[in-house]
């Protein structure tokens, strides 16, 4: 079985900074990006997303807008780190279609 089967949380760093326009990218160390990753991970498993349920016959679809909303919520309330709101959004979309490179190895 390849390595490609399972998200990597390097690999989707690396990902994400390849998706990043050049000034956003030079704003964030790996740290930075990683916690917004654990951000979205912490919203898919409040909201259900994380379990296997046999009644779901469709994935549900998820919506970017409240994932960014969710995230910058979440950063709002750690007074330790500075990142600009507008910047979440290009992160989030980064690592949603680092997600997404995934499906092709399912």
């Amino acid at each position: 079985m390849e390595d490609n089967f399972l998200f990597d949380e390097q690999k989707a760093i690396d990902f994400i900074r390849k998706e990043l326009p050049k000034a956003v990218n030079e704003k964030f160390e790996d740290d930075d990006i990683l916690y917004i990753i654990d951000i979205i991970w912490d919203f898919y498993e409040k909201n259900g997303m994380l379990t296997i349920n046999s009644e779901i016959v469709e994935e549900e679809e998820l919506d970017p807008d409240k994932l960014i909303a969710y995230v910058k919520k979440e950063i709002q309330k750690d007074r330790e780190i500075m990142i600009d709101p507008d910047d979440v959004g290009l992160i989030v979309k980064a690592e949603l279609d680092y997600e997404e490179s995934l499906e092709d190895f399912i």
